[in-house]
């Protein structure tokens, strides 16, 4: 049987590449002859080196909110030669359609939106009673009935090089337990339960002699520091590693933790991915949307149904639910938790 070559325009954001796993293992057991290629910015592109469903990643040269018409069509120019047989374009915007159409790639598959109708010739509707999570929508891209197939949870690889690398790096006593702490969030401060309140748990796992691992990007070191400086002292096992690792380097790292405290981020994906305990705290956005995909993982929220408004109007804006959710509760259920794995 001949291969099949699909192209996949994939998602910005690193929660959604993750789940975006979950597709591609869809499309490989219903048609184990397909070989799958994915564009997407490189920050998130970098994850499907850890996918091995994905043939090749090529990085998408059009920044965030750039019209780059002519970037998109150079870019075409250059995979046209690839012949692609089919192109599922996952995002909803019309300019994420335009590679695939440029292209010249017959089949082009993807939701109805944004007044894509010319460059979507394989248009699909979404039934959001039924597509009622992100990992169903994107599975459903490859589902020609209203049957959703069986979905897998991402699973991303480790690298045990890597992993050889980052002990000696950071000098890691893995005779200790490690406790990953995600306190950053894309949206800003109504996604992040506060720091003082992370402060209290770091504190508290340093005090029982735990190594914790304080992970994110650049974005996320003003609130690293807003942690270590409520701590009662500098500690040895206290890593803050926010803008001083690569993707890669936080699912190798994040698959050693005993356990993940985490707000709803795309490093909550990662560490559902990797199989790492995670205890994930919720406040305007909805666990039922984008739950984190793990049999390992527990949920806390103060407020019920999905917020359309996300503005954190609480002090230093903080949403009012995060704020309520108090650091002995947290701690509590973590402790519950720990014994439990």
């Amino acid at each position: 049987m001949s291969q099949s070559k699909l192209l996949i325009i994939g998602p910005s954001w690193v929660g959604d590449m993750v789940m975006a796993q979950s597709l591609f293992k869809t499309i490989l057991n219903q048609s184990p002859n397909t070989s799958i290629d994915v564009i997407a910015p490189e920050w998130s592109l970098a994850l499907t080196k850890r996918m091995p469903e994905v043939n090749k990643g090529i990085v998408s040269p059009i920044k965030h909110g750039e019209l780059g018409i002519m970037k998109h069509f150079y870019l075409a120019e250059w995979i046209r030669p690839n012949k692609y047989d089919r192109a599922i374009i996952m995002t909803r915007s019309w300019k994420a359609a335009l590679i695939p159409w440029f292209a010249g790639i017959p089949v082009r598959t993807g939701y109805r939106g944004e007044m894509r109708y010319f460059l979507i010739n394989d248009m699909r509707t979404m039934d959001t009673k039924i597509l009622d999570q992100t990992v169903k929508r994107f599975v459903a891209l490859d589902s020609l009935s209203n049957q959703l197939p069986v979905i897998e949870p991402p699973s991303l690889t480790v690298s045990s090089d890597n992993i050889t690398i980052i002990i000696k790096r950071l000098n890691l006593n893995l005779n200790k337990p490690i406790m990953a702490i995600m306190p950053g969030a894309e949206y800003g401060p109504a996604k992040q339960w506060p720091s003082d309140y992370f402060a209290e748990v770091v504190q508290t796992y340093l005090s029982k002699d735990w190594n914790v691992c304080i992970l994110g990007s650049q974005k996320d070191s003003q609130v690293a520091l807003e942690i270590k400086a409520l701590l009662h002292e500098n500690y040895n096992s206290l890593y803050d590693l926010t803008g001083k690792t690569t993707l890669l380097d936080a699912i190798d790292l994040l698959s050693l933790a005993n356990i993940a405290l985490t707000n709803d981020s795309g490093l909550m994906h990662v560490a559902a991915a990797v199989d790492t305990p995670l205890l994930a705290l919720y406040g305007p956005t909805s666990p039922e949307f984008t739950p984190p995909l793990t049999k390992k993982a527990k949920v806390m929220r103060k407020t019920d149904g999905y917020i359309k408004d996300r503005q954190g109007l609480g002090r230093n804006g903080y949403h009012e639910s995060l704020l309520k959710l108090t650091p002995q509760e947290v701690l509590n259920e973590l402790e519950a938790f720990i014994e439990e794995n």
